[in-house]
């Protein structure tokens, strides 16, 4: 068996197109050495990780250079490094460029042993003094079995972003046909391994897979990328202990958690420190924060609360006024919380006019509204398992309960704490989130008083509540405002991707949203932008 890929294959279609990784290593030996092009992330002011894969055709060891200059044709040659690909590391190879100056475009390629050269990359620092406007595309979930990446496909034609962040469910581990939405997959979208991933040698394949796909592949090559972990990187509604997602017969769950982050560290140019700050200069620090695997208690259970209840209405007060409101719950761990408060308060000391947190999950508070009952044409069968769900989401909506324990609203006194801190140290909040799917802007206060604001991005490709409930969706995003005080805006129906732009006097973010992701296509179907004053701490609708 026998396999000729040609580099235009590669660069046009993507290897999963072609089912290398379907292949025996007899027949990949005859593919191109540098299997998934180049790579760029977690960048500092004079340093950046480059990574890419290297395949000799021994499938053994192999010393790569890389070779980092000021111009794409390499004459002016400022670093060399080497790193080492093997099978321990599934080929991958992350080096660390140094000695780089500041807020400067880098272009970088790798050379292996048989003088074979990737794809030429771009990266670059961040500056030292703050760059106005400074640009930051943020981008979350990827299910791609739900639609194409065309998010990224756009974001990698443009040439006005310094910085990309990749807030979490970079992959998803669910097996083809297993998702509670399976019927809504498209078909020449499945995924590899068919199964969903539990062990090593399944993540690994799944982030081939994905890194294979030619809009994902060019944005890599385009931008540095900071990413973060969120759940679906291992299983989902993940905690420090255990997932949601996760079943006796899956094995220990410890096993499976450092197989998922083994190869996550193995695939993306990011290193093993869950937490870090980014500084830009005298405008912005941004902190990328861990919420799911270092600190996270197991989430609530509303289910759990009610179990064997003689009135559901008390017992759900009773959840909201006790277990939910434990000042010991965490999102984050005492000693990153204290890490964030510290580094909130020594950057706005430093004259830095934004403090941004980079997480997971979405942090303004949010109810479902009663009006919910009505965003379906198809009334559930009284007494069926779908009535049964709407009326006790309505019923906790009226407990004041919020809309699922998964986010920061199942965390309320870690939330509290965390705007108490921003408040303490005067600091100008920006949270950037993902997870939910869909498109959100809240004012962030406590104890009554303006706190920060949150732009959360709507998902890639996974679905939204466009999903799940076929009313108009300007009604449904009407309905949900109305009933959350916090929530300035939302869009629940749409795909696509944030910019967050970044000037002394203003933060502003505009949502992109693609036309479509079940076919290939960068057409928007529009945007919206919502900004925020230096010193105001509350949005402006444009």
């Amino acid at each position: 068996m026998s396999t000729i890929v040609t580099r235009r294959a590669i660069l046009e279609g993507g290897l999963a197109a072609l089912g290398l990784f379907a292949l025996p290593m007899s027949a990949r030996a005859q593919a191109p050495a540098f299997t998934h092009g180049v790579a760029s992330g977690d960048p500092k002011q004079s340093r950046v990780t480059l990574w890419t894969r290297f395949l000799p055709a021994d499938g053994g060891l192999a010393r790569v250079r890389v070779e980092v200059a000021l111009d794409p044709t390499f004459r002016r040659m400022v670093a060399r490094h080497w790193g080492v690909a093997g099978p321990d590391g599934d080929h991958t190879v992350k080096v660390v460029a140094t000695g780089l100056e500041p807020g400067r475009w880098y272009h970088y390629r790798f050379v292996g042993p048989d003088g074979s050269v990737s794809p030429v990359g771009r990266t670059r620092t961040l500056p030292t003094r703050g760059t106005d406007p400074f640009r930051i595309a943020v981008l979350s979930c990827a299910n791609m079995d739900f639609g194409y990446f065309n998010a990224y496909r756009h974001l990698a034609q443009r040439d006005d972003i310094d910085l990309v962040l990749h807030l979490g469910d970079y992959i998803y581990e669910w097996g083809n046909g297993k998702h509670s939405l399976a019927a809504l997959a498209l078909k020449e979208r499945v995924m590899r391994p068919a199964q969903e991933t539990v062990t090593l040698d399944d993540y690994r394949t799944r982030y081939a897979w994905y890194r294979a796909d030619p809009d994902l592949a060019e944005m890599h090559r385009r931008f540095p990328v900071i990413s973060i972990v969120d759940d679906h990187e291992i299983t989902n509604n993940a905690w420090v202990n255990g997932a949601g997602n996760h079943q006796p017969n899956e094995g220990p769950y410890p096993v499976r958690k450092a197989a998922a982050m083994r190869a996550y560290h193995e695939w993306l140019p990011m290193p093993a420190t869950p937490y870090d700050r980014y500084d830009i200069g005298g405008l912005a620090a941004i902190f990328r924060l861990e919420t799911r695997l270092v600190g996270r208690d197991e989430p609530l259970d509303l289910g759990d609360a009610l179990k064997g209840a003689a009135d559901p209405f008390k017992a759900m007060a009773a959840f909201r006024d006790g277990p939910l409101q434990d000042p010991k719950r965490t999102m984050m761990g005492a000693a990153q919380e204290r890490w964030l408060a510290d580094g909130l308060r020594s950057s706005v000391r430093a004259g830095q006019r934004w403090q941004i947190a980079a997480q997971q999950v979405v942090m303004g508070p949010t109810r479902l509204p009663e009006t919910a009952t009505g965003w379906s044409s198809q009334t559930p069968a009284a007494g069926s398992r779908a009535a049964l769900r709407q009326m006790a989401a309505v019923a906790a909506s009226r407990a004041g309960l919020p809309l699922g324990f998964d986010n920061w609203n199942g965390y309320p006194a870690a939330r509290a704490r965390l705007l108490g801190a921003a408040q303490v140290a005067g600091a100008n909040l920006v949270v950037l989130s993902g997870d939910s799917h869909n498109a959100w802007a809240y004012d962030l206060a406590h104890d009554g008083k303006p706190a920060g604001v949150e732009f959360a991005g709507q998902s890639v490709a996974s679905f939204g509540f466009e999903a799940r409930f076929d009313a108009d969706p300007k009604r449904i995003a009407a309905d949900m405002v109305a009933a959350n005080p916090a929530l300035r805006w939302c869009d629940t129906s749409r795909r696509g991707y944030m910019t967050t732009t970044l000037t002394r006097d203003e933060a502003r973010n505009d949502w992109l949203f693609l036309d479509t992701v079940t076919t290939r296509s960068t057409a928007l179907s529009g945007t919206s932008t919502v900004a925020v004053g230096h010193g105001e701490r509350r949005l402006q609708l444009a």
